[in-house]
């Protein structure tokens, strides 16, 4: 029986299971162990599992898994609870350069506490026809807008797991976020979103929330963009190009941790 040490950080809601595996000695190809430990009922419980392992030229990697076991694309939320928890290892100050699924990134750790992830530049964003507006920001993201007072009853999961299994998607998948506009200008983008990985709506998505800001800029949106998750809010700030892609593109929000054990595996 091995003793396996955890930390569980969460970011507005999206929580992971963090592991400090500088050793490189997690198995990457074991995704029935990924599987158990993001089980809520038989093992610690998250939305998904970050390794934290050394880089020959950045301050680390961030290796992130799906709760279905398998490494995923970029996590926005998941990238922020590891520049927190890189924090709170020593391995950095406040401001780090770190590799992830879809490239380097850098990021910040305000005196708030607040953790603001500098996202790659988004090339621009597709209308699909019936179904919204696809863009991908390191994981691809159908954004749907709801009519005014829908959001709020709408079957989430049943939805976007119609959009994420069509024939359209169904190759590699989408994460589908449905979005509310703001009744008064000024007050929050409310945002629902259905993970693939995941297979179900979780209370925050930070990759999800950037494609909506995003598509939100052609519905009046203006930077930064104020955002709220059943978990909690967001912001997202952004230049916007002439040729309709975007850059400096950050996510911003609190990322802590929520506490430590060991798991006997």
């Amino acid at each position: 029986m091995t003793t396996l040490s955890f930390f569980k950080y969460q970011g507005t809601g999206n929580d992971f299971v963090l592991l400090d595996d500088r050793a490189q000695l997690f198995d990457i190809d074991n995704h029935q162990l990924v599987r158990f430990l993001c089980d809520r009922r038989r093992g610690i419980g998250a939305d998904g599992l970050i390794l934290l392992r050394p880089h020959q030229q950045l301050d680390f990697e961030m290796v992130y898994f799906n709760a279905d076991g398998y490494v995923g694309s970029l996590c926005g939320n998941g990238s922020r609870c590891a520049v927190a928890f890189a924090h709170d290892l020593g391995l950095i100050n406040r401001e780090t350069h770190f590799q992830a699924a879809d490239g380097p990134h850098e990021a910040h750790i305000d005196e708030d506490g607040l953790v603001h992830l500098r996202m790659q530049d988004v090339l621009g964003q597709q209308e699909v026809e019936e179904y919204g507006i696809f863009l991908d920001t390191g994981s691809p993201h159908l954004v749907r807008f709801q009519p005014a007072s829908t959001l709020a009853e709408l079957n989430v999961f049943a939805e976007g797991r119609v959009i994420r299994y069509n024939e359209r998607f169904r190759e590699k998948g989408t994460n589908v976020n449905f979005v509310e506009a703001p009744a008064v200008p000024g007050q929050p983008w409310q945002v629902r979103t259905y993970e693939r990985g995941v297979e179900d709506e979780t209370l925050s998505c930070g990759t999800g929330v950037t494609a909506v800001a995003l598509a939100a800029s052609k519905r009046g949106a203006t930077s930064p963009v104020h955002l709220r998750t059943p978990g909690g809010d967001l912001h997202v700030a952004y230049e916007a190009r002439p040729d309709g892609s975007f850059t400096n593109v950050y996510l911003s929000g609190p990322a802590q941790r929520v506490f430590s054990g060991t798991i006997e595996l």
